[in-house]
């Protein structure tokens, strides 16, 4: 396999100032074809990267395990991550496959859907980036416009992925809700990258809308009386070089922290 983008694939270990108690953060996985007839698991180095420049101790969830095994490892990680990925299989939301769907995993589908309405019930902290947000919001009875450019007429475009634009590319605003722990980290406003063609449609129980692109698509979530919960719609892993980006996971690892000691928190 020919190796061309140095930001992500890397053959050292990624510089970091964190001490010994680093939080366990576990990552979900997917499957991905690394020729026609080898399946493989894994998930993008930028997610790993990040995490571990936050201070986190990054460990991947392997997708088709039984729910014995997942309960087993949710048990033993200090916070859930759910990157991005393919889209959510529409029965989860109670909706038909649209025209314009995109590949989707159901193996991964399930271990997300149980990790994260986990974390929910027990108060473990969690953060989703692009799907990940659309997952938190399917996961707590929400569901999605499964196209954004067919359904959201009004909105501006959302699918930077591929054509010559490179991951990075801060292609629109998001404007964010006063008082949000997302604001706090960012300010009122913030330029992203975009790499999605689905966005959040109906709420879930206790998801807070507290961004949205000046087409009115939604961002960034919170979810009510919750320890950490929050969700973007955008990639900050690929903009780690911006200090504020990285301060996303570091917040989210820092809310992770008080697991490992609770008699301290």
């Amino acid at each position: 396999m020919q190796i061309t983008d140095r930001r992500i694939f890397v053959t050292r270990p990624f510089p970091s100032s964190a001490g010994a108690n680093r939080p366990l953060i576990g990552v979900s996985a997917q499957y991905f074809y690394l020729h026609p007839h080898k399946l493989m698991q894994g998930m993008r180095t930028t997610y790993v990267q990040a995490l571990h420049l936050a201070g986190a101790a990054p460990l991947l969830i392997p997708v088709a395990l039984d729910e014995t095994a997942y309960r087993r490892i949710f048990e033993q990680v200090d916070g859930i991550f759910l990157p991005g990925g393919p889209d959510i299989t529409p029965a989860y939301y109670g909706e038909p496959e649209h025209k314009r769907l995109g590949s989707m995993d159901s193996a991964r589908d399930r271990m997300e859907m149980l990790l994260t309405r986990w974390a929910i019930a027990e108060g473990k902290p969690l953060f989703g980036v692009c799907r990940g947000q659309q997952v938190l919001n399917v996961a707590l009875g929400g569901s999605l416009y499964q196209d954004v450019e067919a359904l959201v007429p009004d909105a501006d475009r959302h699918d930077f992925r591929g054509d010559g634009y490179p991951r990075d590319l801060r292609a629109h605003a998001v404007y964010l809700h006063p008082g949000s722990r997302v604001a706090h980290i960012l300010g009122p406003s913030v330029m992203v990258n975009s790499l999605h063609h689905q966005a959040i449609r109906d709420l879930g129980a206790g998801v807070r809308v507290v961004g949205r692109s000046p087409g009115g698509v939604v961002e960034a979530i919170e979810i009510d009386h919750h320890p950490y919960a929050i969700g973007v719609q955008w990639h900050p892993e690929e903009l780690i070089d911006d200090p504020a980006m990285l301060e996303l996971f570091r917040a989210f690892v820092q809310a992770c922290q008080p697991a490992l000691h609770p008699a301290d928190a």
